[in-house]
């Protein structure tokens, strides 16, 4: 083959194997732009065609063409690979950053309880910032620490795959409900008005407020839609329990079984709240292990209202604090969308297991 300005040009020439790997680097969707591209122009070289019509092809300039088929023909494949760039050389060994890990989990410094990365720094003789990059290539965080409690509740394992079973499979002819209290909300006003975010200042409110009474929201969230029944109570007691399940009586439809999962408070389980449910066939309740109530999906929920709207929210009475939360409840309403729940019952009380293990030998 000949260019333009008489210059010989070498025959691209492939093999079975390398038109295949080409092939597979410009079909594959997840193979680089610049990648796919190098592999057509090669594939196209190698069917015939000249520097020009390639070029005129693909959109690009004939010096590209002529860049990638020069580096096909000196190094094969490898030569359409890209080059590592050109940069500062690393500073910092493998060693090195094994001594910061180490160090990281299994020492504490002489004053504290955790390291910060300025004083392991210190230790390790390197910079902080090196630690903290090095922190957090490997998720580590010493400032942080989270707390946890185990149920003692002898029939943990049966509530667990009652529980579990309810959200995974539900019965027919029947309606799930994630039963509980958020109790004790209390109406907070600042002392002094919120000033609204403005252009490169965050809102402000006085560290200080004001109390002005409680309230306490009854919930139930339909596991299947998301859907949520709720009501306010200015006490929390069985009367009021009471109260809030003939609401829900009254808004589910007469033909469908009621599954109540809820927790193991007193007013669940008082001597009239009995009589009511002997009165009531179709509500069956099902009680979550004792502290455990992450097994019950309402509790997201009110972690959700809790974020969006009473952590900071300026209420100067209860009446408007119950006014937010109602709001909030026909909002969510209007589009409910389900919690999933996707572990089974079998492998929480296998994580479970490994959890005990570990808090029982600490030292292994």
């Amino acid at each position: 083959m000949v260019n333009r300005g008489g210059r010989p040009i070498t025959t691209v020439v492939i093999s079975p194997s390398e038109r295949t790997r080409l092939e597979q680097w410009a079909g594959r969707r997840k193979t680089s732009q610049g990648l796919a591209q190098r592999a057509r122009i090669i594939l196209r070289c190698a069917a015939g065609r000249s520097t020009e019509a390639v070029a005129e092809e693909l959109g690009i300039t004939r010096q590209t063409v002529g860049r990638w088929r020069r580096r096909f023909l000196a190094r094969r494949l490898d030569g359409l690979l890209d080059e590592p760039r050109p940069g500062t050389p690393r500073r910092i060994s493998d060693a090195q950053v094994e001594q910061v890990i180490a160090t990281t989990l299994e020492t504490t410094p002489r004053d504290a309880t955790h390291w910060s990365n300025r004083t392991l720094a210190k230790q390790v003789a390197l910079s902080h910032s090196t630690v903290g990059r090095i922190w957090r290539a490997f998720g580590l965080q010493p400032h942080r620490s989270d707390t946890f409690k185990l149920s003692t509740d002898p029939l943990f394992i049966d509530k667990v795959r009652d529980v579990v079973g309810l959200y995974l499979a539900p019965p027919d002819r029947a309606l799930v409900l994630c039963v509980d209290e958020k109790s004790q909300i209390q109406a907070l006003d600042r002392t002094a008005p919120v000033l609204p975010m403005t252009l490169g200042t965050a809102e402000r409110r006085t560290h200080d407020y004001r109390r002005h009474g409680t309230t306490s929201l009854f919930a139930a969230l339909d596991v299947a839609t998301g859907r949520v029944i709720g009501e306010c109570h200015r006490r929390h007691r069985s009367h009021e329990f009471l109260h809030f399940l003939e609401t829900i009586d009254a808004q589910v439809a007469a033909d469908l079984d009621l599954h109540l999962i809820l927790d193991n408070y007193g007013t669940h389980k008082t001597a009239r709240v009995r009589r009511w449910l002997a009165r009531h066939p179709r509500f069956h309740l099902h009680f979550t292990p004792t502290s455990a109530s992450w097994l019950n999906l309402v509790e997201r929920w009110f972690a959700l209202l809790t974020q969006k709207q009473i952590k900071r929210g300026a209420h100067r009475s209860v009446r408007a604090l119950e006014t937010t939360i109602r709001d909030y409840l026909a909002v969510t309403n209007e589009a409910p969308k389900p919690f999933v729940w996707t572990k089974t019952a079998d492998e929480i009380l296998a994580s479970v297991a490994r959890f005990c293990q570990r808090t029982s030998h600490p030292g292994h």
